[in-house]
């Protein structure tokens, strides 16, 4: 160990590893699996959406914020040690907020059906006709209203239909909408259905007529029986939309989401980028910031084993320790539990002491960016690309949901994309260099619009498996590209803040839109639609991309800071007193002019 315990680099970055795999293994406990928690408490897309947009918005911009803040009054080691400690508090709030119907979520856990859940797709209209038995009117008694007498008690099928022989009973046309609206064998939903006549081409008798049961909501669970299935009701009454204002219909639900997701992520978001800095800082003072780049390995690391860990986990514990909440509140839990690991942790992570007064770069950088043509094509990649990505990461669980996908196959989706990009990683410098910068850019948006495309036709459990690993160029290669790309248009200094900003305020951004947006578009239309577009609207971004590319200046500016972070010994003694030596050969000559 070093005479100085300040600057040991080997227990600095050792703890930097532990802090991120950990962080890891936090975030994924909830991240992946938060959306499908909204949809069993009963809220949908569009309030889905509108959450999750909101939850990328705070992030985007009180993050850079609260960093700025802990650095100028010297309390990075206060908001270290107080982020991951509160956010155990804050999390368990999302626990507190109440389902839409409270009976049905009680139900999914109690009831003891075993029969399986066949899932209507989101958008679906199911059309019903329904045909009555009467008697002769002259056997009916005197004052009986027409009511239906009789009914078949065949199967339904999932087109509505009703087949195969059966007995018969006595049936109020109340009880007949009571069972139309919310007990159909074979064609279960979680959806409010409203049972709407169609008037047109009505037949003789009253009771001869065709329904339709318009989905209003998502479909329920796999896996869930059919007496204790979760609601998704949105209260409505009568005619009621599907997207209901009143705060009858939301029950109070979406009002408690929206604020204990925004008091969690304002006490979480800034928690990252604080490390970040100071770590950077730790090793830039000690010029070895080299060896800050390799530490991402090990936030997937974590990510890819917390993913799979705790969809193993909800589905062993089930529903045993659930009274009235969703079993999704296992993943809150464990969230809480590595949470204060991660306190245990950020207690040894190190807080350069050096007393640098914080600089707006952030100002710079905005400005560096609205002055080159290039980085404002860049910066509309990467806006576009987070609102294309944020309805893959909301919605991706539910289609793969509605195919009767299970949380431990969620999780090993999430994983197969992870380790595909950390297997890619030797290969950096290689793609990069054969396809060029710019053109491995077109590759990733490429692979992402052929995954998108693929999504929109699945057809069944584990076909989103084998796509999964395109994830390692769309998300992998891209970024990896845009931050080369960065490097070389940056002026010196600025290409750790012009970095952040892409990733946090052009990214974020890009995600809270694509999430307000994507909410409405799966109401109006579905899943596979909205994949679809978002493939469509890639594909011609990436044409507009490369045409309005090759059109801009290539000049490249010599980033001097980055040719000085090169370490004395990649460059031998013989080498040190030649022409090579750049910065030498540059103030002989600048000596040489002065004295002529």
């Amino acid at each position: 160990m070093s005479a100085n315990p300040q600057w040991d680099i080997r227990r600095t970055l050792g703890v930097a590893k532990l802090f991120h795999l950990v962080c890891g293994v936090r975030d994924a406990c909830v991240s992946p699996f938060l959306t499908l928690y909204l949809r069993q408490l009963g809220l949908t897309a569009p309030w889905v959406g509108i959450l999750m947009g909101t939850k990328h918005l705070v992030a985007a911009f009180w993050a850079p914020i609260c960093a700025f803040l802990a650095k100028s009054y010297r309390k990075r080691r206060v908001l270290l040690l107080g982020s991951p400690l509160s956010s155990v508090g804050a999390s368990l709030l999302m626990v507190l907020v109440p389902p839409l119907d409270k009976d049905l979520m009680n139900r999914s856990c109690n009831g003891s059906s075993g029969m399986a859940t066949t899932v209507a797709p989101l958008g679906v209209t199911l059309t019903v006709n329904i045909t009555s038995a009467r008697e002769p009117a002259p056997n009916r008694p005197a004052g009986t209203s027409s009511l239906p007498a009789k009914r078949s008690t065949g199967m339904v099928e999932v087109s509505g239909f009703r087949n195969g022989p059966g007995g018969s009973d006595q049936e109020t046309f109340s009880d007949l909408h009571t069972y139309l609206v919310g007990s159909l064998e074979g064609v279960r939903t979680t959806s409010q259905v409203l049972l709407h006549p169609v008037t047109s081409g009505a037949k003789d008798s009253p009771w001869e007529g065709t329904f339709e049961l318009v989905k209003t909501a998502p479909p329920l669970l796999p896996g869930d029986t059919a007496q204790g299935s979760p609601a998704n009701l949105s209260a409505a009454k009568g005619n009621a939309q599907a997207l209901d204002l009143s705060l009858e219909g939301l029950q109070w639900t979406f009002i408690l989401s929206l604020g204990s997701m925004v008091f969690w992520e304002l006490l979480t978001a800034p928690l990252e980028q604080v490390a970040d800095d100071s770590l950077y800082e730790y090793l830039d003072f000690v010029d070895a910031t080299d060896r800050y780049r390799s530490l991402w390995i090990w936030r997937l690391l974590g990510m890819s084993a917390g993913v799979c860990g705790i969809a193993a986990l909800v589905g062993q514990l089930d529903c045993s320790l659930m009274t009235s909440a969703s079993r999704g509140v296992v993943h809150f839990y464990g969230y809480s539990v590595v949470s204060t690991l991660a306190l245990l942790v950020s207690i040894a992570f190190p807080i350069p002491v050096c007393r640098r007064e914080p600089s707006y770069k952030n100002v710079k950088a905005l400005s560096l960016v609205g002055g080159d043509a290039r980085l404002i094509l860049l910066a509309s990649t990467v806006f576009l690309t987070g609102a294309i990505i944020s309805t893959v990461q909301n919605f991706l669980f539910w289609h793969m949901q509605d195919h009767g996908s299970s949380e431990l196959v969620m999780g090993f989706s999430v994983t197969l994309s992870l380790l595909g990009e950390i297997l890619l990683y030797p290969f950096k410098a290689t793609l990069l260099k054969k396809l060029s910068k710019v053109g491995t850019v077109g590759l990733g948006l490429g692979c992402l619009a052929g995954q998108l495309l693929y999504y929109s036709f699945l057809w069944s459990w584990w076909s989103v498996l084998p796509v999964q690993i395109l994830s390692a160029v769309s998300n992998g290669a891209l970024w990896w590209a845009v931050g080369s790309l960065i490097e070389d248009m940056a002026t010196p200094g600025m290409e750790r803040p012009l970095s952040a900003m892409f990733r946090g305020h052009f990214y974020g951004s890009g995600s809270s839109l694509g999430s307000f947006m994507g909410g409405f578009v799966v109401m109006h239309s579905s899943l596979a639609v909205l994949y679809q577009a978002c493939s469509v609207a890639l594909l011609l971004w990436l044409a507009l991309f490369l045409s309005i590319q090759r059109r801009l200046p290539q000049e490249r500016k010599i980033n001097y800071s980055k040719l000085l972070s090169v370490e004395a010994s990649d460059t031998s003694d013989c080498e040190q007193g030649t022409e090579r030596d750049w910065l030498v050969k540059a103030m002989r000559e600048e000596h040489s002019d002065w004295e002529g």
